[in-house]
């Protein structure tokens, strides 16, 4: 009888710290930024062409966002805020890098930081100290580098993502595109001169085992998945910001020929681009294989899973041209522009223990959210100082509402896309876009009524657009934000634009006023 209590007893014990070691258990995070990705181009975000049944199945099985935000309109101040939690206007990271070399402009851009300042705490490093292995792998393009258009330029690898936080970082230098998605990843005749890229030289271990027609989305998701192994018996934070779906637009020839194939059936609809929609299917593969894998190792009851865009989807010149890449509809435009298709994108959160699927939210949330979010529902001890607001309590009950808040955009920059410098606030219903020239009114939109943008109500609604004005007057004085100045070299009988070879361009919006 003795002996029987005691068995009983050690049972109970045993239960008990087993359900300790679980209890203390933290949750792995898999954050997947898609660069490029489009408000409408997942099937589950309304494309009528592009096939993403894995993405569709994660965020049937998680929480959806109508109204995810990125914190800019281009690529490397949004990779900031995610990795701080900051509004890219308080970095003073405000362009892409290294931004667009122009020329006889009407306003003269600030100096801004053309990298991510090591005196910036990064999501990285806080978990690290939580006891995270931490690993990069994909874009980073947060490293300082050399005048637009210098192919030359030095590498900075003190500024790679292994100087932030992270134990390992495969794939993340200066350059924010391939110069191919397919092995050895760069241009040239010879395979020496293909091999010569940063990318090849970034890519564990070395791109040497690379094979002929392999696809970088694929050897990504490899990379990712063989440290998800390695890791499986500790906590990872595991950073895949993938270079997909950005320029340039090349994907595999038999899913090309797949979507020719489905357009002629088709006929008329949204989205046309048969290669674009190749990249897309490529990234919803490696989602489905990532999500297999976090199965098969068992990891899926402790295993987070975020997916989001650092900005809208490219549109590009009017329909019929070689350069037509996506469409946002029915937002108006697209990256680099501050209306909605620049800055309104996908995002899609598979939390174990805390989503509930196939919610989906209409509460407005921008990128620097996901820095205290995530630092919450892991449990750290200490969340760094950010511009984000937590919304764990909103994941967890619907019913939550976040607070009342104003949303800012600040780019005081020219962008190829036609992006002018402006500031911007959404408040609400309504957005007011603030242009840095005095010369170009502002605008006021209700998005509710106008999601298109297609009315300015400034004019019949001033009381509105005004108490904007000053509440996006005060953010840019609270967070230093640089604005842009009248040059007074500017010469309107001169040619205004892009310079590069001694040759100007147009940097115009005119061309990009394609869905006006």
């Amino acid at each position: 009888m003795l002996r029987m209590i005691r068995a009983l007893l050690f049972s109970v014990l045993l239960a008990g710290a087993s359900y300790t070691t679980c209890a203390a258990a933290k949750t792995n995070v898999l954050y997947l930024l898609v660069d490029d990705l489009g408000w409408t181009d997942l099937a589950c975000y309304g494309s009528d062409l592009h096939e993403t049944p894995n993405i569709d199945a994660l965020a049937a099985s998680g929480a959806r966002f109508k109204a995810a935000y990125s914190a800019c309109t281009v690529c490397s101040p949004s990779r900031a805020a995610v990795m701080t939690g900051k509004y890219p206007a308080r970095l003073h990271c405000t362009d892409f890098i290294p931004g667009h070399r122009v020329t006889n402009m009407p306003m003269r851009m600030p100096d801004w930081t053309a990298r991510l300042k090591h005196s910036e705490t990064t999501i990285a490093e806080v978990l690290k100290k939580e006891g995270y292995a931490t690993a990069h792998i994909g874009k980073w393009h947060l490293t300082r580098t050399g005048p637009p258009g210098d192919a030359g330029a030095a590498r900075h690898p003190e500024d790679y993502p292994d100087k932030h936080g992270f134990d390992i970082n495969i794939a993340g230098h200066e350059r924010g595109l391939p110069p191919s998605y397919f092995w050895p990843y760069g241009r040239g005749k010879t395979l020496a001169e293909k091999k010569n890229n940063p990318l090849f030289e970034t890519l564990a271990p070395g791109g040497e085992d690379g094979r002929e027609g392999e696809y970088l989305t694929d050897r990504l998701t490899d990379e990712a998945i063989a440290i998800m192994k390695r890791w499986q018996d500790k906590p990872f934070f595991l950073y895949l910001p993938y270079y997909t779906v950005h320029t340039p637009i090349q994907a595999k020839p038999e899913l090309v020929a797949k979507y020719k194939a489905k357009l002629e059936k088709r006929g008329d609809g949204w989205h046309f681009n048969p290669a674009y929609a190749a990249m897309v299917q490529s990234l919803d593969e490696s989602v489905g294989r990532l999500v297999a894998a976090i199965d098969e190792l068992g990891l899926s009851d402790r295993t987070a899973i975020v997916l989001t865009s650092d900005n809208g989807g490219l549109t590009g010149p009017p329909s019929g041209t070689r350069h037509r890449v996506t469409t946002n509809l029915p937002l108006r435009q697209g990256k680099g522009s501050i209306y909605e298709g620049g800055v309104r994108v996908p995002a899609i959160v598979r939390w174990p223990g805390i989503t509930h699927p196939g919610i989906i939210h209409l509460d407005p949330i921008i990128t620097m959210d996901f820095f205290p979010t995530i630092l919450e529902l892991t449990g750290a001890k200490t969340i760094p100082e950010n511009d984000g607001v937590s919304f764990a309590a909103l994941l967890r009950d619907s019913h939550n509402r976040l607070p009342k808040r104003s949303l800012f955009w600040h780019y005081p920059h020219y962008h190829s896309c036609g992006a002018v410098p402006y500031s911007a606030i959404r408040h609400g219903d309504w957005k007011l876009i603030d242009f840095h020239n005095p010369e170009r009114p502002p605008e006021l939109y209700n998005l509710v009524s106008d999601l298109h943008e297609d009315r300015n109500r400034f004019e019949d609604r001033p009381e509105i657009g005004n108490l904007l004005r000053e509440r996006l007057l005060a953010w840019q004085n609270e967070v230093g934000a640089q604005r842009a100045e009248p040059n007074p070299d500017y010469d309107a009988d001169k040619p205004s634009g892009g310079a590069r070879s001694g040759k100007v361009s147009p940097l115009t919006a005119t061309r990009w006023e394609i869905e006006k």
